[in-house]
């Protein structure tokens, strides 16, 4: 019942309610990252969600589009902006996609969405993680976030997947709170964000 029916509507309206108590936040970033980003305050990427259909997620653009002599995009690391370092480790870039949730794309808690070129590399048991609408935040979140191997990653997405329900979505909230103040798992050793999948990692 709550997986089918009240999760959804819980996600709605805290979605609606939770846009409006940020909005004034949701306005300074967006102000300090257009100016950041010439004009950019947004990111949007296609995005596998529930029973792998694509959507559009929106987030702050905490990157800038900088290149280097031969038109490539430079790393994470050189592209990230001091404002885009400091909204990315509050987890502030995560506020727009509140409107993801409102839409139906998303949920507040799931599998995060990852990128459409992954689809191909998930084994019968990793694809699982598409079985419920992907979150803003969730259990391999709460449990190691980019600290963690795809491996573990998966494991957990699949596990919540398993044992999704009200006392589980509760617990995983309450717990980002904690993860957020303390700004655990940002990123992996070495890298501005997370090294990408590539099947075997």
């Amino acid at each position: 019942m709550y997986k089918n029916y009240f999760k959804r509507l819980f996600d709605f309206f805290a979605a609606f309610f939770g846009l409006l108590l940020l909005s004034p936040i949701f306005i300074v970033v967006m102000i300090g990252l257009y100016i950041a980003n010439q004009g950019k305050p947004f990111f949007f990427q296609a995005r596998p969600g529930k029973d792998e259909r694509i959507f559009k997620i929106v987030k702050f653009k905490t990157m800038n589009d900088k290149k280097d002599a031969q038109g490539n995009l430079l790393s994470d690391a050189d592209r990230l902006t001091p404002i885009g370092a400091f909204v990315r480790k509050t987890s502030l870039d995560e506020i727009p996609q509140l409107i993801n949730v409102l839409k139906g794309d998303m949920s507040l808690i799931g599998p995060r969405p990852l990128l459409p070129q992954y689809l191909p590399l998930y084994n019968e048991t990793q694809k699982r993680r598409h079985n419920v609408r992907p979150g803003i935040t969730g259990w391999a979140q709460v449990n190691g976030r980019n600290a963690i191997t795809w491996k573990r990653k998966f494991e957990l997405d699949v596990e919540y997947v398993d044992n999704l329900s009200f006392i589980m979505d509760v617990k995983v909230f309450l717990m980002t709170f904690k993860k957020v103040f303390k700004s655990d798992g940002i990123s992996q050793e070495g890298q501005a964000t997370a090294e990408a999948f590539n099947g075997n990692n």
